[in-house]
């Protein structure tokens, strides 16, 4: 947005034309200011199509499953799973120079080059040279359950063009994990698709809205799903696709960085849905016997009468949550429930991304600290799905031990209410592992049970980490 102060009354006092002047105006301001005022622009737009928007934007109605008539058989009971999580792109480096016929790119890495977010670099924390660092660093915490992600760029960095020996190495991980007594869980998406489906000239067309994504996505997990279904028995097709479409069609933070497109949103929505079952369909066919998990996003959201009279933004974060999972519910045999906080619902809010530990109360994400929000959460997705759940990404971005572990503590307690009121949670995982890349925050946000040194790439586990592992070992079933 250009700032232009008006004309001086009296043109004879100044020679320089409004143009000129605004133009000396933007080059002197700061990078910050330039930000602050893009960040204006991007709120009064947003309140003025909001306001066309209000009344139009209903509250999800009750669910009700698909025309399809699935019949899935209940899970048995087993022990109770205690996991912990990482993603491909947070964790993994690249694992090839420049100059290899391998090197690939996601669309995270152009979004980044194109300056909207920070770079994450080709290094991360080594997990995809190093997994074993990551399996020994699962063996200290205690868990019976690892989820790790698959990088779809990696196995295709340019079309129909097939790594197999990165395929090969991800039925590795598996494997390894295994044999260490670890359960593995794939994710087959985690918020990354390879810079081939984005374009940042024609951002409407990119991601799940590229004419390509369909097909080239069944291709993609015929494939992998059976290079892992002898070593992998629980797939997640998505990791948070509500997250993801809204803050890519809605919020506009995340690729392809669309602001307040509610009918791109809604094709991508579709398209992410088919997609899912789609994934799932071939996870069935290659393994019967095999687990989906779907995952999602789950603040809570209370609503705010002053800033939200009409219920806009409260019913836009009802739909983020329920829109996806209504579509793929009836296939899932769990859901997963990735709870960090709550929020109230106001524009600011859904525009502007809260950073900092303004008080105890919040994180370094400037993320509410609720845990009774947990419970609420958990009741109200049994009461809407009736379906087994897992507490699939739980936790803090702070430096503080203490905090961190009177987080972890208030909500597994939290948790534990829940199951005593009849809840199914069949698991709990912290989010993460280890510190890592944290998206649009780049490297801002602890959120790791290990640290990471970068010389030596060693993970040291941290005094939460001690915590719950003493947790874990004293209550296997909470």
């Amino acid at each position: 947005m250009n700032y232009k102060e008006p004309l001086a009354n009296n043109r004879a006092v100044c020679s320089k034309t409004f143009e000129q002047r605004a133009a000396k105006q933007e080059n002197n301001s700061s990078p910050q200011l330039i930000l602050l005022r893009s960040l204006i622009f991007k709120i009064h737009l947003a309140s003025i199509i909001l306001l066309l928007l209000s009344g139009c934007v209903t509250g999800p109605g009750p669910y009700r499953a698909t025309s399809q008539k699935i019949v899935l058989k209940p899970l048995p009971k087993e022990p109770f799973w205690w996991g912990i999580s990482t993603a491909s792109f947070q964790n993994e480096d690249r694992g090839y120079k420049p100059n290899s016929p391998w090197y690939f790119k996601t669309d995270w890495d152009r979004y980044a080059e194109e300056g909207l977010v920070p770079a994450r670099g080709e290094d991360a924390v080594f997990s995809w040279s190093e997994f074993y660092r990551d399996i020994a660093a699962a063996k200290e915490l205690g868990v019976n359950h690892f989820r790790f992600g698959v990088e779809w760029a990696r196995i295709e960095p340019h079309p129909g063009v097939i790594n197999d020996k990165a395929l090969e190495q991800y039925v590795s991980m598996a494997r390894e994990l295994k044999e260490a007594g670890i359960e593995p869980i794939v994710t087959l998406w985690h918020f990354t698709f390879p810079d081939w489906l984005y374009d940042g000239k024609d951002k409407a067309h990119s991601n799940f809205s590229h004419p390509s994504v369909e097909k080239a996505w069944h291709a993609h997990m015929e494939r992998t799903v059976h290079a892992l279904a002898p070593y992998v028995k629980i797939y997640v097709p998505q990791n948070e696709p509500n997250g993801a479409l809204q803050l890519g069609w809605i919020a506009g933070h995340w690729p392809p960085g669309l602001l307040l497109h509610p009918l791109g949103y809604k094709k991508a929505m579709n398209t992410a849905a088919y997609m899912f079952r789609d994934a799932a369909a071939i996870v069935r066919k290659e393994r019967p016997d095999a687990m989906i998990m779907g995952i999602y996003s789950l603040p809570e959201c209370r609503r705010s009468f002053l800033h939200d009279p009409t219920a806009l933004i409260y019913n836009i974060y009802q739909r983020q949550n329920y829109d996806h999972l209504d579509k793929v519910a009836d296939i899932c045999d769990i859901i997963g429930v990735n709870y960090y906080y709550s929020k109230s619902s106001s524009i600011r809010e859904l525009i502007v991304r809260p950073m900092g530990e303004r008080s105890s109360e919040y994180t370094q994400m400037g993320w509410e600290i609720v845990p009774e929000g947990l419970y609420r959460t958990l009741c109200r997705i049994r009461d809407r799905y009736h379906k087994p759940i897992v507490v699939s990404e739980n936790g803090i971005a702070t430096q503080s031990a203490q905090k961190s572990i009177a987080f972890f503590r208030n909500h597994i307690a939290q948790m534990r209410r829940a199951m005593n009121d009849g809840v199914d949670v069949r698991g709990y995982f912290p989010w993460t592992l280890v510190d890592n890349y944290e998206w649009t925050e780049g490297w801002h946000g602890q959120f790791g049970l290990f640290s990471y040194d970068k010389k030596t790439h060693e993970r040291h586990i941290t005094p939460p980490g001690i915590w719950l592992s003493r947790f874990i070992n004293a209550y296997p079933e909470p």
